[in-house]
């Protein structure tokens, strides 16, 4: 519908599909995903009925060190990374971007459920949260640079999903009924334990309680996530006999500390890898922030050192289960709430 909106706009239009694997077989088929066989004859069917080219351009090197390696790399690490956004970051936008201006093209056009202020309401090109909030994908475009968001366009984001889909199905597209994508494609089988085991092989370790106290031993510190309840396999219950969590991730000791749900409470963040969407995200300023995709929005106060590459946030209220490796998405606090000032992966934490 991306497309079908932007050829009705009178734009010159082509078709893209990425390639993203050199091994079909690894890229996971009748699935959520994003970038399977099926999904580049998806393509090509909306390409063909709408009557402009389609292309299949080959980026499987770039999204392998680009995305695949620097998952591994950030689990390897005690991080909990989003392959998604690293993908829109350096494929979807910068790579896709970087090659369509080269071939004389203007803008990358997407069907990500964002918009772009426009300077009738007085901004310029500014990202923001799309109308359908349960759809909002400004989180995952947050990691984007300003020069990306000023070649964007996202047709889709004024529209809530229910009338994209009843209007693709009057378009006769057949993916208008498709389900929506959230699998992690480059994971044939799903099992994300495995896969990194595979990669990663054993760095043993063990599981402590918050007195240092060991409960077990482990096969590597990428089996874990900060806030990760089930899968711990501890015999012996807690002494107050409450769940316990997992607290904190230490790769270089390959520790995993589990305690009670209060001890996942965070206070401050502090992010590096910072990207800029917005004058105001400078200096000292009043925002909000998310951290997950579909996680809840807390006011903070934001402290940014461009030269350092620093951002610390001192939430108002505290979060809980904040993993490092994660994007710190910042909000203007306005009415509306939705406009990106930019964003920082984090890179640590401090509880409440």
């Amino acid at each position: 519908m991306a497309a079908a909106r932007a050829v009705e706009a009178g734009h010159d239009v082509v078709g893209v599909h990425l390639a993203l694997s050199r091994d079909p077989q690894s890229v996971r088929e009748s699935s959520r995903g994003c970038c399977s066989l099926e999904d580049s004859a998806d393509a090509r069917r909306v390409c063909d009925r709408l009557g402009i080219p389609f292309y299949v351009w080959d980026f499987s090197d770039r999204f392998k060190a680009d995305v695949i390696d620097d998952f591994i790399d950030s689990y390897a690490h005690g991080e909990t990374p989003n392959p998604c956004l690293r993908c829109n970051e350096k494929i979807k936008f910068a790579a896709l971007l970087e090659r369509g201006i080269a071939l004389g093209f203007d803008a990358v056009v997407t069907g990500h459920y964002a918009r772009l202020t426009q300077p009738a309401d007085g901004g310029d090109g500014y990202l923001r949260r799309a109308v359908d909030p349960d759809k909002d994908q400004s989180y995952v475009l947050g990691v984007l640079g300003a020069h990306e968001i000023a070649h964007c366009m996202f047709p889709v984001g004024d529209t809530v999903k229910p009338e994209i889909r009843a209007e693709a199905g009057n378009h006769g597209f057949s993916v208008a009924k498709k389900p929506d994508s959230y699998d992690i494609c480059f994971i044939p089988d799903g099992n994300t334990q495995a896969f990194l085991g595979n990669h990663i092989g054993l760095r043993p370790g063990m599981i402590v309680d918050q007195e240092g106290t060991e409960l077990r031993s482990h096969n590597g510190v990428h089996e874990f996530t900060i806030g990760q309840r089930k899968g711990l396999d501890i015999k012996a219950p807690a002494a107050d006999g409450r769940p316990r969590y997992v607290t904190d991730i230490n790769a270089a000791t390959g520790t995993v500390t589990v305690g009670p749900r209060e001890k996942l409470a965070v206070a401050e963040i502090h992010a590096d890898r910072l990207k800029f969407l917005h004058p105001a995200m400078d200096g000292e300023f009043d925002a909000e922030v998310q951290v997950r995709a579909h996680g809840s929005v807390v006011a903070c106060r934001a402290r940014v050192d461009r030269e350092a590459d620093s951002l610390v946030l001192e939430l108002a209220e505290p979060l809980s289960g904040v993993a490092r490796g994660q994007a710190a998405v910042l909000y203007l606090p306005d009415e509306g709430g939705d406009i990106v000032l930019g964003s920082g992966t984090i890179c640590r934490t401090v509880a409440a």
